[in-house]
């Protein structure tokens, strides 16, 4: 599979990532790329579905929105294997490029006329397309741009850019909303999306380090041939078998999805809802999740700070429980500040458990199959979660909140049951420097 090598003229040293990510300034050029992308997508999203409400209603809002979804789910495997058969640097490139072309172009669109409704939902199914092959991407680059001993403070650095793009993009595309409508929101996004583009083109990229023997001992089968690989097919199926066969990539996706599947609904529209049954208003609501961002964001500067904590696999598998036994407990509480505190613990747990298994993830797997095995945890998370949606409201309206949550928190449960009961997982460590 094809990778850019580093120039010649790049020594070899200031290629391999020797100094810590927190201050290697070619982890910070892919750092600050990947937060203005982040607020650029924060944005764009904000000025998406404010365009699709004066465009229509409620209803074709999340029409809208739901069209976005549609092509990342069913793309995003096929992202996994253009990620790992390309330069992975070349594809966030090019799908920045595209993003900020097709969002500034919908900008002059909408500053020249009425947003039409079949126009935003063309723009979202091009850009969850788009997004299919820029999630993989990214979760594949980290090794051609630091040493493997830097890979966990590279997955909580990113953890913390997510949470930022979470925080500055919507006030951001807010004031952009408010000075020049719609049209200024999707600018602002389309310039964030340039800025990313001169500072990945600076981002130094290293060869490849040959998989060490024991990698595919563990996974069950040797390397596949060129014959093997010579197709897309051959390659996602490829994928799949190594996953599957990892005694530890194996246990760490399925114990993933099962906490995605059991608390994505819960979290979001189960929240709003025990919201509304116990009357704390849209401030108790913006508290809550205020709390849990907060926690969040803590445990994952823990990781970026630190660099590594000792006995990972059992500090996410345990960290997994308890932040489910917490999302679980979360329908039972009667007031706004004891649920505020409660889902700043979740959140913790959250930030912890979500930064240790991304930094697993990152160390373990063959690089040449990160793509592959990031569009995999990717999908659990944008494709098959968000299915538990409409069955979380339902079920809501029909018992409660508090039996909900406990059903899916007990659910949850099981992803780090499975954890704990596999001796891969247990036994899982960062890599030292």
């Amino acid at each position: 599979m094809a990778t850019l090598e580093t120039p010649p003229s790049i020594p070899a040293a200031a290629a391999t990532g020797n100094a810590p990510a927190h201050r290697d300034p070619n982890v910070l050029r892919w750092l600050t790329a990947y937060t203005a992308s982040l607020v650029g997508d924060s944005v764009y999203f904000l000025a998406l579905g404010w365009s699709a409400q004066r465009a229509a209603g409620p209803a074709e809002v999340g029409l809208v929105m739901a069209a976005g979804a549609l092509p990342r789910a069913v793309l995003m495997l096929a992202g996994g294997v253009v990620a790992d058969r390309l330069d992975p640097r070349r594809v966030i490139l090019a799908s920045d490029a595209v993003r900020c072309l097709l969002i500034l172009s919908v900008a002059a669109a909408i500053a020249l006329t009425t947003p039409a409704l079949w126009l935003l939902v063309a723009v979202a199914l091009v850009f969850g397309a788009v997004d299919a092959l820029f999630v993989p991407a990214v979760g594949a680059l980290p090794p051609r741009i630091t040493g493997a001993d830097q890979l966990a403070r590279v997955t909580g650095l990113r953890s913390l850019a997510m949470r930022l793009g979470q925080i500055a993009g919507p006030p951001l595309g807010g004031v952009a909303m408010g000075l020049g409508g719609p049209a200024a929101a999707f600018t602002v996004a389309g310039v964030l999306f340039a800025v990313s583009l001169p500072l990945l083109l600076s981002v130094r990229i290293r060869p490849l380090a040959p998989p060490p023997d024991h990698d595919q001992a563990v996974a069950g089968r040797a390397p596949a041939t060129p014959a093997e690989r010579s197709t897309a097919r051959a390659d996602l199926v490829d994928g799949l078998r190594y996953i599957r066969r990892h005694r530890l990539l194996g246990p760490l996706v399925l114990a993933g999805a099962v906490c995605e599947l059991g608390l994505i609904g819960t979290l979001n529209v189960g929240m709003v809802l025990l919201n509304a049954e116990r009357g704390w208003g849209p401030s108790g609501y913006g508290l809550i999740v205020a709390c849990f961002g907060a926690g969040a964001t803590v445990g994952a500067t823990l990781l970026a700070v630190v660099g590594r904590l000792p006995r990972a696999g059992l500090t996410m598998s345990v960290t997994l429980l308890l932040g489910s036994i917490g999302a679980a407990v979360l329908g039972l509480v009667p007031d706004l500040s004891s649920a505020a505190v409660l889902a700043a613990l979740v959140g913790l747990t959250a930030g912890v458990f979500g930064t240790l298994d991304g930094a697993l993830v990152q160390t373990t797997a063959d690089p040449a199959y990160l793509g592959r095995v990031t569009s995999v945890v990717m999908l659990t998370m944008v494709g098959l979660a968000p299915l538990s949606y409409p069955l979380v409201g339902a079920a809501i309206g029909v018992w409660g909140a508090a039996p909900v949550f406990l059903g899916c928190g007990a659910f949850s449960c099981l992803g780090g049951l499975y954890a704990l009961s596999s001796r891969a997982v247990r036994q899982a460590e960062l890599p030292r420097r």
